[in-house]
């Protein structure tokens, strides 16, 4: 558990923090909609399945290996310490109970009109307890020694964890629902996830030839995913295959000789407007060498939207379905 602890680090600067933290994550609609549909906009659905009240004095653990006694019904009033978590709750129906939320939960819009309780690695004790929470929701990046602070304050603290591929959104999505009694919802959501994930599998099996993938973080200069981030395993799923797996990390940068003789096929830049995928792109395809790499040659760079992609959360099927057309649009009606 120590060791456990010790990674549940500090963050730092800018969108690196989101991306090493929640590289993830997901932004929610809060317009109900059929879960088992693919969504191409962003937009996850939230599920309206009336809860029953459960039995008290039950006891699980959370992602830290504590003790968390599970509340008899639906906690009245909910902190949210990481955006991920935020549009998970708001996708669960649970957006009216949310009543806390850090500076970077930024969607769905709801979520901009709830009191804001500092950041990730800067929560507001003080603000937390003066929104008298039935449940707050912690995530990795909150530094140890604040949740700790809080439980010891009586705050009832609940730590998530980020998982290691896709195949853990679904779980997430679950254990959160678990932890605010709202299992038949999230029940529902999970199964429509796991449906959508199958689906893409599906349609890229038997799939012979996997381009290369290249991933640039927006304004960080050559900032990519490495083999341990779940970028890699979404890639992968995707049909591609990342040059900078060997990477021994979640996210580092990639020298520009390197980018030259890997020649990805495909660079996807995480942008969060338009306006910064021109300028990212455009940086790219001046950098020394770049005339020689594939991707520029056959003008195979495209926009992920980083928002998405950077929370742990269940948008990150969007984003999975959106990498999959483009790198294989043969197997999806040639649609991107």
């Amino acid at each position: 558990m120590r060791a456990r602890a010790a990674a549940f680090g500090v963050m730092c600067a800018r969108y690196v923090p989101m991306i090493m933290l929640l590289f993830t994550m997901s932004d929610i609609s809060a317009r109900p909609i059929d879960i088992g549909a693919p969504e191409s906009r962003g937009h996850v659905p939230r599920v309206h399945v009336p809860q029953p009240v459960a039995a008290a004095g039950q006891v699980i653990t959370d992602d830290l290996g504590r003790p968390f006694p599970l509340p008899a019904r639906t906690p009245e009033r909910i902190v949210s310490l990481a955006p991920n978590v935020t549009e998970t709750l708001f996708a669960l129906g649970l957006g009216d109970r949310v009543a806390g939320v850090t500076r970077f939960c930024d969607y769905p819009e709801g979520a901009a009109a709830v009191r804001k309780v500092g950041g990730l690695v800067d929560p507001n004790i003080e603000v937390v307890r003066s929104l008298d929470p039935g449940l707050v929701v912690a995530f990795r990046g909150n530094p140890l020694r604040l949740v700790e602070r809080m439980a010891k304050l009586g705050l009832p603290v609940f730590v998530c964890d980020v998982g290691e591929g896709l195949e853990a959104v679904a779980p997430f999505v679950e254990r959160l629902g678990r932890v605010t009694r709202t299992e038949e919802r999230a029940a529902a959501l999970a199964a429509g996830l796991r449906r959508r994930l199958e689906a893409v599998d599906a349609a890229l099996r038997g799939v012979a030839a996997r381009p290369k993938v290249f991933v640039l973080l927006h304004g960080q200069g050559l900032w990519t995913s490495g083999g341990e981030s779940y970028v890699d395993d979404l890639i992968a799923r995707a049909g591609g295959t990342n040059v900078a797996a060997a990477l021994p990390k979640k996210w580092a940068l990639y020298k520009r000789e390197r980018i030259v003789e890997d020649d990805p096929d495909v660079v996807l830049v995480l942008a969060r407007s338009p306006r910064d995928f021109a300028a990212s792109r455009d940086w790219f395809m001046k950098m020394p060498g770049a005339d020689r790499v594939a991707a520029v040659r056959a003008g195979r760079i495209f926009e992920i939207d980083e928002n998405a992609a950077s929370r742990f959360g269940p948008r990150l099927v969007d984003i999975l379905d959106r990498v999959a057309r483009l790198l294989h649009p043969e197997r999806f009606g040639g649609e991107r």
